[in-house]
């Protein structure tokens, strides 16, 4: 068994990579997920340089990290799930899809990965240890979680100049009054997830 993820106390030396998804609940854009693998002896320095759940820190503290994170970490791989494989597969098959593709990138290979949430990865060759509110309770789980937010808005940053109208660059592609105006009023974007039900009863607009 791997050592308790429970508190970012755990340093056992073991090969274990942290992961993460983000833009779950957005209705337009990819999922985007990572997978971290933090060595021995970095726990105390991250804390103390604030790392925790990315949802907790500002858009300004995750910048400030993630390259931290970058420059300590044995790995750090993304993995991705198109709009087309989320309308095609659900939501939940294709945000585990993406952690699994992130993972695979992983080198070393990991010995044990802990999952953020209460969902195992089908078909991961690798011990997996699926943790509620991991990103909470896990250093190399919050880490995965704030190079994927990172990530992921900044790529929904660049689709705001691509699709302009709908405010993406904001609320990044998630389901405020304001993109749902937008939606009714435009009608939906080829990155918009045509399965989600705010964007189905929407038309393609004319380009």
């Amino acid at each position: 068994m791997p050592p308790d993820p429970l508190g970012f106390a755990v340093d056992r030396g073991l090969g274990v990579a942290g992961v993460d998804e983000v833009g779950r609940g957005a209705l337009c854009g990819p999922v985007v997920a990572a997978a971290v693998i933090l060595p021995p002896g970095e726990n105390r320095d991250l804390q103390g340089a604030g790392l925790r759940d990315s949802k907790q820190l500002s858009p300004r503290q995750r910048q400030g990290l993630v390259g931290h994170i970058r420059s300590v970490a044995w790995d750090c791989q993304l993995g991705l799930a198109s709009v087309a494989e989320i309308d095609r597969l659900n939501i939940l098959q294709a945000s585990l899809l993406a952690m699994h593709r992130a993972i695979a990138k992983l080198q070393p290979v990991p010995q044990w990965c802990w999952i953020d949430g209460n969902q195992l990865i089908p078909g991961l060759s690798l011990p997996q240890r699926a943790i509620i509110q991991g990103d909470r309770h896990c250093l190399a789980i919050a880490a995965a979680s704030v190079v994927a937010k990172v990530w992921r808005d900044d790529l929904m940053v660049r689709l705001d100049s691509r699709y302009p109208g709908y405010g993406i660059a904001q609320h990044k592609g998630y389901g405020t009054a304001q993109h749902r105006s937008a939606l009714q009023r435009l009608g939906v974007s080829p990155c918009h997830r045509r399965s989600f039900a705010p964007c189905r009863s929407q038309q393609l607009p004319l380009l």
